[in-house]
């Protein structure tokens, strides 16, 4: 999973990580059933300034070299991010028919976020082509928050916008994503996420930054960015921490032996450094969270999942120093295929204020699952296409202990028998106009450089053989978690046999968790398996009111559909109702990381690798990548170039929906 170019595609992992890699000051101890882990390293981070919503005036540009962000090295690229090690589908499990819930859920507002052109064009135009947006959404009093890769908007809950297109380099306080004046390159800023947590009236936003050279080479250094609003409205003004997770020893992280590179090139100061990848955040009563998925930075190997826990309420009072305990996931789960490391192990969000878990000393929950590469190969087993039926439930006890100055918490995992899931296969999408890809197999087109539109975007000729592609439906990972009516939710990309065909669908569950014995106690209240004849659910995500009503979030595409905002209710008494179209797809993907002549072959269109839903009152926020322009090759490129009417830009035409539903 990656934010620009797969030029230089990462090969399968070749080495399982072997052995047991501890905290400093604890050790983690496996027991049958349930994993307990030890009290974590920790440290102290200083505030780092503060940061205002800022936007400029955006051009209209046709192309412009660089357009993708790549190594000028050849030695790494943003392949480097949003790993998966995963390749090819599993066994398709069937699909269930989804029974109509409890309530129809009623759409209301539903309006356009994001898209490629507006993140391209942000700050000038002093930014990257970018795939996939990698979707946040968070709202609360009176205000909703969409952030992508690299951009985020604040609106009013009409879907006004209330500030313009704020780029994520200006906001956290660095140079841009590349000046296009001296060609001069800013850090590389990926996976964004927000939340606005009503206990504290807070805003809080994180993202994974990758330092680089002036030229654009990785340097190795890497670390989370936090962003906390000093108030409740989210335009004003912010305080900034920022986090470091190399874990290479470095900058007061710990040591966990990531692959060293031999020869590194000039401007390399951290050769053995980890990757904080894919970080996602959730928050309880008394702590806010931060996990990544951990990789060697420039090696193959998979460490596990790396859990960061914070005090909620330093954050909110804009401490000076905050401090940050680190658990790490490597060997912590006792599966039946064998000890393995936690992989997305994803923290849990809830509605309202009153919604926490606060049993042994304040609890906050996480799910994983571990049908993935990087859950079974550290095991032993043999690389290759996975299926699970197993689910990892997690709780983080006493929680409370994070406001003290030697915090004392506890992790604690717990194996589940679900039903059979599996890595899912891409997703086909309905044939039509894919302008970009139409352009770099003309070669008879008269244009300034010569004879064919792929002279606009390419120096050598490239090959003439282009087509219509198959969108990225995820690997299995768990996406995103709430914890609501006492219960968590949360789903997975699947694959499914529905209407006599294998197509990407989506894997739910309704887990029930309890730790007021002093242990982890934890039962599947529900679950199944949602399918659509004909057409791919992709990259789910779950939002539910206080009351236990939710709507699951997704993308509709294949026969019938372009890609599509889709969602359906959902609850714990009947499950997952109808699907419903919140915004229909007008034409295919058509991005630069659906083509071989940019990214190698097999090309992977990229998806967003997340989406997002969040519960404010009775109603649920939900947000999804969909396809929101077409374009036929003339109007492709008519002047300006690749601007389809100020509907795209040359090399994306991705956009995000953001809709309000009332289950």
């Amino acid at each position: 999973l990656q934010d620009t170019s797969e030029a230089c595609m990462r090969s399968r992992r070749i080495a399982t990580v072997l052995g047991a890699i501890t905290l400093l000051g604890s050790l983690i101890v496996t027991v049958p059933g349930t994993v307990f882990a030890g009290s974590g390293f920790t440290r102290q981070i200083s505030a780092a300034g503060t940061a205002n919503l800022r936007s400029s005036a955006s051009p209209d540009v046709g192309f412009e070299q660089p357009e993708i962000r790549t190594e000028p090295d050849g030695d790494a690229s943003a392949e480097e991010v949003d790993r998966s090690e995963t390749e090819g589908a599993g066994a398709p499990v069937t699909a269930a028919s989804g029974k109509r819930a409890k309530s129809n859920p009623e759409l209301g507002v539903s309006f356009q976020g994001l898209n490629h052109r507006s993140q391209r064009l942000a700050n000038g135009g002093n930014q990257f082509s970018l795939e996939p947006p990698d979707q946040g959404l968070c709202a609360g009093n009176g205000y909703v928050m969409e952030t992508v890769n690299d951009v985020l908007r604040v609106y009013n809950t009409a879907g006004d916008p209330l500030i313009g297109v704020v780029d994520l380099n200006t906001f956290y306080g660095y140079a841009p994503a590349i000046n296009r004046t001296t060609g001069v390159q800013g850090p590389f800023i990926t996976d964004p996420s927000c939340y606005f947590d009503q206990a504290t009236g807070r805003w809080f936003h994180v993202v994974l930054t990758l330092e680089v050279t002036p030229r654009g080479t990785f340097t190795g250094k890497n670390h989370l960015d936090l962003a906390v609003s000093q108030g409740s409205n989210p335009t004003g003004t912010w305080n900034i921490y920022r986090l470091p997770v190399q874990d290479d020893g470095t900058d007061g992280t710990p040591d966990h032996h990531c692959f060293t590179q031999p020869t590194p090139p000039a401007g390399r100061t951290n050769p053995s450094a980890c990757l904080g990848d894919y970080p996602h955040i959730g928050a309880d009563a008394n702590g806010f969270y931060v996990t990544t998925n951990e990789y060697s930075f420039f090696g193959v190997n998979f460490i596990g999942a790396q859990i960061y826990a914070f005090s909620k309420g330093a954050l909110a009072s804009g401490a000076s120093v905050v401090q940050v305990v680190q658990l790490n996931t490597n060997g912590a789960v006792d599966s039946s295929e064998g000890t393995q490391p936690g992989f997305t192990v994803w923290p849990a969000i809830s509605p309202g204020t009153g919604q926490f878990a606060t049993g042994a000393g304040g609890t906050e929950y996480f799910l994983s699952s571990n049908a993935a590469d990087e859950a079974t190969e550290p095991a032993g087993t043999t690389p290759g296409p996975r299926e699970s039926d197993e689910l990892i439930v997690w709780a983080l006890t006493n929680t409370s202990s994070l406001a003290s100055a030697t915090p004392n918490i506890n992790l604690t995992n717990k194996v589940l028998g679900v039903g059979d899931y599996s890595a899912p296969p891409k997703a086909n999408q309905k044939a039509g106009d894919f302008p970009l890809g139409q352009c770099i197999n003309d070669t008879t087109m008269s244009t300034p450089f010569g004879r064919g539109c792929w002279q606009f975007l390419f120096v050598a000729e490239p090959a003439h053989n282009e087509v219509e592609s198959v969108l990225d439906s995820n690997d299995s990972r768990m996406q995103q978690v709430t914890y609501a009516n006492g219960k968590l939710w949360g789903a997975l990309d699947t694959a499914v046999s529905v209407g006599g065909a294998t197509k990407a669908g989506v894997a739910w569950y309704i887990v029930k968790p309890d730790t007021s014995s002093g242990s982890l106690v934890a039962k599947v209240a529900r679950e199944g398996i949602l399918g659509l004849a004909g057409n791919n659910l992709t990259y789910p995500a779950i939002g539910v009111t206080p009351s236990g009503r939710g709507v699951m979030a997704f993308t509709v595409v294949g026969n019938d559909y372009y890609a599509s905002a889709g969602y359906a209710a959902i609850d714990a008494v009947v499950g997952v109702g109808d699907i419903h179209i919140a915004a229909s797809g007008l034409g295919p993907a058509d991005g630069f990381t659906s083509y071989k002549a940019f990214v190698g072959n097999p090309p992977r269109t990229r998806w967003g690798d997340y989406g997002a839903a969040v519960s404010v009152g009775n109603s649920v926020w939900i947000a999804s990548e969909y396809i929101a322009q077409t374009c036929t090759f003339a109007q492709y490129t008519s002047a300006p170039f690749g601007s389809c009417g100020a509907t795209r830009t040359s090399l994306g035409n991705w956009s995000t929906r953001i809709s309000r539903v009332t289950p």
